[in-house]
């Protein structure tokens, strides 16, 4: 038995005992009753709601599949001829606009100056030991030891 029927089975019920509802106890158990018929529609609609929005999860995880697939077959494709691509130009670093941004796998490491000015370098100046400030001209010296 769903809840609804079951809250319409208790309103039968009240129905049928012929309950004064002009009396403190009729009144409180029509109050009940009444009560009990709102929170079941309330529920029966959160429940209604529920499924919709359980079904249009379930079509968007089969969309997003559908995508994932396309996506990856796409990739595999893009290199399933080897004669089409030449390997000669690995070093030369171009995104698609051709910029060039040089060694992917250096380390960028930054410092902030006692001017509050942040400057980057990477692992050739930090071996180097300093770099100069270029907003205040000090020298910010590092080392890379461990002082263990």
């Amino acid at each position: 038995m769903t809840i609804s029927e079951k809250s319409a089975y208790l309103k039968g019920l009240m129905d049928g005992l012929n309950l004064n509802t002009e009396s403190d106890e009729g009144k409180m158990i029509a109050a009940i009753v009444d009560l009990l018929g709102d929170v079941t529609k309330k529920l029966t609609a959160v429940e209604d709601t529920t499924i919709a929005i359980s079904d249009e999860l379930d079509e968007i995880e089969e969309d997003l599949d559908a995508i994932e697939d396309y996506i990856l077959d796409e990739d595999e494709d893009d290199f399933d001829d080897e004669d089409d691509y030449d390997f000669d130009d690995e070093d030369e670093e171009y995104d698609d606009e051709g910029f060039d941004f040089g060694d992917e796998d250096s380390t960028i490491y930054e410092v902030e100056c006692a001017c509050g000015n942040i400057v980057d370098f990477d692992e050739e100046t930090l071996e180097a030991g300093s770099i100069i400030c270029p907003n205040c001209g000090e020298t910010l010296e590092f080392t890379t030891e461990d002082d263990e």
